[in-house]
């Protein structure tokens, strides 16, 4: 990655990855510590954040195993919020080929930030570097705050210090910079809403599936055809 820094075309996609891996081992922090609050051993967490590597799903299975609900509802609600990833697999195929293990590896960096980062490039070459550049070095801040938090939520009482607040925190900061239209916010007061209605009367994880049907109010509405144009009047001019 040294000669990507020295390289003065490709420095600012260093730069950017680099300070997006920080923002993101601060996550990463913040999901350790809340796995161990619920009870989840360094190992556990350390594994999840491994094999999964997807923010919002790791937050949503450990969240609902944390209240107490069962390992088939944490399972569907991370499946439910992971399912977004393979749309971005289909959109970064034709862009990361090699061997097996390359688009192995791929797949599993294949994830909201990557994408993002390397579509935003029109460059090709440029594209692949933002992706595996950012893949990097998210992989590594997002795993080695993972293991900070949880051997400091292993050294605490998290629930003295307040910390079981760690995943509603994560969430309300991960959600607030994508509420800046009304058909975003309408979709998430429609989640809160199907929740506080499920959650009296259904076993825990139920509602936070069944929330997952505001984002249909999400899905902007086709553009409607245009209209033929009309056949020229008979003895009009050409």
């Amino acid at each position: 990655m040294l000669h990507l820094w020295r390289d003065e075309a490709t420095r600012p996609v260093v730069a950017a990855s680099l300070t997006l891996g920080i923002a993101v081992g601060v996550f990463g922090l913040s999901f350790g510590v809340g796995a161990a609050s619920a009870d989840a051993s360094v190992l556990q967490a350390c594994a999840i954040s491994l094999l999964v590597f997807t923010g919002a799903s790791q937050f949503s299975a450990i969240s609902v195993l944390a209240a107490g609900g069962s390992y088939p509802s944490a399972l569907g609600g991370a499946l439910v919020l992971g399912a977004r990833n393979g749309v971005y697999g289909l959109a970064m195929s034709p862009h990361l080929r090699g061997r097996l293990g390359t688009r192995l590896l791929a797949a599993q960096w294949t994830i909201d930030e990557t994408t993002s980062m390397a579509m935003a490039r029109s460059d090709e070459r440029m594209r692949r570097i933002a992706f595996w550049v950012t893949g990097v070095t998210l992989f590594t801040f997002w795993n080695v705050g993972t293991l900070a938090g949880a051997l400091a939520g292993q050294a605490i009482d998290t629930h003295r210090f307040g910390l079981d607040a760690a995943f509603p925190a994560a969430y309300v900061a991960m959600l607030w910079p994508l509420l800046h239209d009304r058909r975003a916010r309408l979709a998430a007061a429609l989640g809160v809403a199907i929740c506080l209605v499920l959650i009296p009367f259904t076993p825990i994880g139920v509602p936070i599936l069944c929330a997952a049907l505001a984002v249909l109010v999400g899905i902007p509405a086709p553009a409607p055809a245009s209209a033929p144009a009309a056949a020229p009047a008979p003895g009009a001019a050409s």
